[in-house]
């Protein structure tokens, strides 16, 4: 990493990356779910991070796909898994505390071998090389496999649409990650527009990936509690920093 004035650079395969990274067009489908808090813990105690917990024995779980469309990283399809935490030192619970939440990516499978030299470089996300299938019809879905081997296949049904006042200004947000024994903390800024939601409105199915099976040691249900999309995502990446 270099520093030009105040801001960083970073050379990513021979392209000069300069900080903050940008995403000017996305298009995101989300599903939230509620697990068993203990068994999520469990799962990322690795991080030191401590689940947000929605009821004292429910944490969340965020199954997110997104597609970049127009980005400095390029064009590329991500799955993630995050788990919503509380930021260090604090001990947030129960629904109207869940906007203080941040998102501890846990996996991060991609399909472009540029965006994960950089996400795992800038921001110790754990990216790897996945397969994606899109079937964009009715209902929008897709599959996702990693070596060959199922992840997860989700579907979704439109949800419903919610007006731009209450959707369209930036947002600060944060994400946590954990690679090569240090955990990090990314503060990003995003703006939705042509969001839709419903209560439901989405159902997965597993495979027979590691991944899969973590997800169903957690108890997740087939249906969440929270489906929605954006039509699109403008968004930035800052920096991570170190915080254990």
């Amino acid at each position: 990493m270099t520093a030009t004035g105040e801001l960083s650079q970073h050379t990513i395969a021979g392209t000069v990356l300069t900080m903050p990274v940008r995403v000017r067009r996305a298009q995101q489908h989300m599903a939230m779910f509620a697990v068993d808090a203990d068994a999520a813990q469990q799962m990322i105690d690795y991080s030191g991070l401590r689940v947000f917990r929605l009821r004292p024995d429910r944490a969340v779980v965020v199954l997110m796909l997104m597609h970049y469309l127009d980005s400095d990283l390029g064009q590329y399809y991500e799955y993630g898994t995050n788990v919503m935490v509380n930021p260090p030192g604090e001990n947030h619970v129960g629904p109207r505390a869940m906007q203080s939440a941040g998102a501890f990516i846990h996996h991060l499978p991609v399909d472009q071998e540029f965006t994960l030299e950089a996400g795992r470089t800038i921001w110790g996300y754990p990216k790897v090389l996945a397969d994606f299938t899109i079937r964009d019809g009715r209902q929008f879905g897709f599959d996702v496999s990693h070596e060959g081997r199922l992840i997860a296949g989700m579907e979704f049904r439109p949800g419903l649409p919610i007006p731009g006042r209450f959707t369209s200004a930036q947002q600060e947000y944060r994400t946590y990650s954990h690679t090569g024994g240090i955990t990090r903390e990314t503060i990003g800024e995003s703006r939705l527009t042509g969001v839709r939601y419903r209560p439901g409105g989405a159902r997965i199915w597993l495979g027979d990936h590691p991944y899969a099976r973590e997800l169903a040691a957690l108890g997740l249900p087939k249906r969440p509690f929270m489906s929605g999309s954006a039509d699109n995502v403008d968004m930035t990446f800052a920096d991570a920093q170190e915080i254990a």
